[in-house]
């Protein structure tokens, strides 16, 4: 899945920009308090509005702090996936119930230096891990590949059947790294100056879908004909 980033978009045509898009399987909308990350973004008023214009479903990113308090409202907008910090709550299990009570999916997001092992006990109560590739805050920062070791070691649990979710990646996704995403496991690839960076959007999303694809069947392909253990 492809959910181009509005974060690269103009923000004086935001409608414009979502109909650039079409065909994409999310759209990915960051959410900045200028607390937990260094700048501010859009809130829920716009992410209202945004709604209305669009069929493509919503995938808020939240970065802020007290999720607890602000990320139901999200889910009661509309909506489809809403991923908060890991690091910005003491309790992440009651705010994901809370995202799924208001109708939403839950999501839980890590920053690049934050360990999984801590998490991974409670990502049955999720349906979303977010793993973050640059530090949240900014678009166009560069891919930081050490993060893919998480991306993997929840998909191995995720083949297992000892959890059920999206593996998703956020920053630093282009041409390029998707492929290295997608060869450690990641489901949904988050781009936004790839994508808005581009004269055709939406031929950009089904580009970036199709290596990803490929790298899929590669490696399922690898599996089918390797010998048992």
């Amino acid at each position: 899945m492809i959910a181009p980033s509005i974060l690269s978009a103009d923000f004086a045509r935001l409608a414009d920009e979502l109909a650039a898009i079409e065909g994409a399987d999310w759209v990915h909308v960051d959410v900045m308090d200028n607390h937990f990350v260094p700048n501010l973004t859009l809130g829920l008023p716009i992410v209202q509005s945004l709604l209305k214009v669009t069929d493509i479903p919503m995938d808020c990113h939240l970065m802020i702090e007290n999720p607890e308090r602000w990320a139901p409202g999200y889910a009661e907008a509309g909506a489809y996936n809403v991923t908060f910090h890991a690091e910005a709550t003491d309790n992440p299990i009651a705010v994901a119930r809370d995202i799924r009570a208001a109708g939403a999916k839950a999501g839980l997001s890590v920053k690049p230096n934050t360990p999984i092992e801590p998490y991974l006990e409670i990502l049955r109560e999720f349906d979303t891990l977010l793993v973050m590739s640059v530090e949240p805050g900014f678009g166009g920062q560069s891919f930081i590949a050490h993060v893919l070791d998480k991306a993997k070691q929840v998909r191995r649990l995720v083949d297992a059947g000892e959890l059920r979710l999206v593996v998703e990646i956020d920053g630093g996704i282009n041409m390029d790294t998707i492929e290295q995403a997608a060869e450690a496991g990641v489901d949904c690839f988050v781009a936004g100056s790839a994508v808005y960076g581009t004269p055709d959007p939406a031929a950009t999303v089904e580009v970036l879908r199709q290596k990803a694809i490929a790298v899929d069947a590669a490696l399922s392909q690898r599996r089918t004909q390797s010998p048992p253990q």
